[in-house]
């Protein structure tokens, strides 16, 4: 039996005076990849955001592993939008990647040889070994997103949030990533992905979180992913082109 990694209770959230989220209840369980799928202000950022305590909670509670996050914090890793980064600060890509180790390293201590080590074959399995000393300001989107995603892999956590880590990337690095985190779940880990497009989500993820400020349907792709479900995620401001399970066209007007 899969073990509860993650269980959120009646949680809700705003940004200045506006609901954005309201009686989210989830629970994830281990080794699974999530897809959290929902329209534009469903409230997909401010989830990770207020389950991570990155943005204050109205109501509600949330464990990792039956424990208050900060008794985990070392299980958990992040992956935030790449267009929330400060990419002119001035670093390379190997320093980012040993930023991960930081609860190992210490404040305001050096990486030792060994955790350099380490995130120099983070950034190997991500294909940016050559770009180790190249500053992140000078690489291009898809680079610093496998960057972050090495900083992610080199925490060796056991549950993962990503929010999503596949926009405005090429084809080679969304393939990479995909590839990396299919090896995440193969191992045991877990992992949360806010995602965007629906025509891949029955390809790459084995479970879906349908948001619209609240959860309208949680659980596996093929019982999840429906016409019917979708409908009602999105709302009736929009049209649906519908072929069947794995074999999907979607076309959204908004």
């Amino acid at each position: 039996m899969q073990k509860t990694v993650l269980n959120v209770e009646k949680l809700a959230a705003s940004y200045r005076k506006n609901t954005v989220l309201y009686d989210v209840n989830l629970e994830v369980k281990a080794g699974t990849l999530t897809g959290i799928v929902g329209p534009n202000g469903a409230g997909k950022s401010t989830l990770l955001k207020t389950i991570l305590n990155l943005h204050p909670a109205l109501a509600g509670t949330v464990t990792y592993f039956g424990s208050p996050l900060k008794k985990v914090k070392h299980r958990v890793g992040y992956v935030p939008q790449r267009g929330s980064v400060d990419w002119d600060f001035p670093t390379d890509a190997l320093d980012v990647v040993s930023m991960g180790l930081y609860r190992e390293i210490g404040w305001l201590k050096w990486p030792s040889r060994s955790h350099k080590k380490r995130a120099y074959e983070a950034l190997e399995k991500m294909g940016m070994a050559e770009y180790a000393n190249r500053q992140i300001s000078q690489l291009s989107g898809g680079q610093q997103q496998r960057v972050f995603l090495a900083r992610a892999l080199v925490q060796n956590a056991d549950l993962y949030f990503m929010d999503e880590p596949l926009a405005g990337v090429d084809a080679s690095t969304e393939r990479a990533i995909m590839n990396t985190l299919q090896e995440l779940k193969s191992a045991g880990k877990t992992v949360l992905v806010v995602h965007h497009d629906l025509q891949t989500v029955e390809d790459y993820f084995d479970h879906v979180l349908l948001l619209n400020k609240t959860v309208i349907h949680h659980g596996t792709t093929s019982e999840t992913f429906t016409k019917e479900n979708i409908v009602a995620t999105y709302g009736g401001n929009m049209r649906l082109l519908w072929k069947g399970q794995n074999d999907v066209v979607h076309s959204f007007e908004h």
